[in-house]
This record gives structure tokens, sequence and C-alpha cells, in this order.
């Protein structure tokens, strides 16, 4: 069964430059231009007529076309232990529209969606257990705290799969839908 969730593209322009701030810290496993995106739900393994409900289901969500804006960047952890290394997405009150509409007809489907709080990121790398990053990591922080990059369109949403494998995640666009009144 696939791992689902649904999520923003990166729009391209912002893509690339967030590709190019990535390096010096020992250990990231640097995340593909490719599989850039915000997540608005996270929904696990699911089967196929789930898929196909949570399809119907987000095709009913309207909302205008997004800005989406970088600023600065952060990083996830677990202990004491960071996970992921991450672009900060400004939480424009239209993207946390968008994302309570999305968690709510998912629900609304009978569909389990992850509860985590939302804090709209990209991700840019993620630490295995025990990873060696010394200073590297505060100072990858640091360095680019300033970091702005956008506003840039966003004209859709979609229903992402996640397959595993050895060199990383491959991400699938499995369904598409257009914002915008």
């Amino acid at each position: 069964m696939p791992r689902l969730f649904v999520a923003l593209p990166v729009p391209d322009e912002i893509a690339g430059e967030l590709c190019l701030i990535q390096g010096g810290v020992p250990d990231a496993h640097w995340v593909a231009e490719e599989n850039f995106h915000v997540t608005l739900a996270f929904l696990g393994e699911v089967d196929g007529a789930a898929m196909a409900d949570a399809v119907e289901a987000l095709a009913t969500v309207e909302g205008p076309v997004l800005d989406l804006e970088i600023a600065g960047v952060d990083h996830f952890v677990e202990g004491n232990q960071p996970t992921a290394l991450y672009a900060t997405v400004v939480a424009s009150p239209e993207l946390v529209r968008l994302q309570e509409r999305v968690r709510a007809v998912l629900r609304g489907e009978g569909l389990r969606v992850e509860r985590r709080k939302f804090r709209p990121h990209v991700t840019l790398a993620r630490f295995a257990r025990r990873a060696e990053f010394g200073h590297h990591l505060a100072q990858f922080v640091a360095s680019h705290n300033l970091l702005r990059l956008g506003p840039a369109e966003v004209e859709s949403f979609g229903l992402y799969s996640s397959r595993t494998r050895d060199d990383g995640a491959v991400y699938t666009l499995e369904a598409e839908f257009p914002l915008g009144y």
C-alpha cells in the first residue's frame, strides 16, 4: 500500500534557489529538488478504495491561487537529535485556510489524517539517527536565517504517493487539484 500525503508543489523559481543553499552540513541527506513540497495533510498507508475516496473529497476543495514565500530556515529535533533541516514557509491566511479545508474534507470521508500542528515548511535535508553534524547545523541555520524567497504563485495542490527506496523516497503525483475561484 502506498503512503499518501496532500501537498503544494514548490514553484520552480523557489525550488532552484533552495537547491543553491543545500550543502555544508555533514551527514545531511539532501532532498532532491523534484521532491520539494509543502505538506498539507499526511494520510499514511491507505488502500485503493481509501485513495479513491481521498481523490473524490479533495476535488471539492476550493481556494484562491496562493503566493508561496520562504522566510528563513530552521530544523526539527526529536529529543536532542535533529531530524530535518527545512525552509520556513510563511503561513498566510489563505494557506492556513486551504490546509484546514483539506484536513476537514478528508476526515469527513472517514480518512485518518495525522494531527500534527501545521508548520508549513519545505524539507531541505533529513538526518539519520546519531548523525554527526557538529557546529555545521547551527552555522547553516545562522547563515540562512534571513533567507527570503518569493512570493511565487501556486496554482494547484496534489495528492502524492511516497515509496521508500534505498536511495531515498520517490514521490508520485496521483491527482492534481486546481486552485482559483
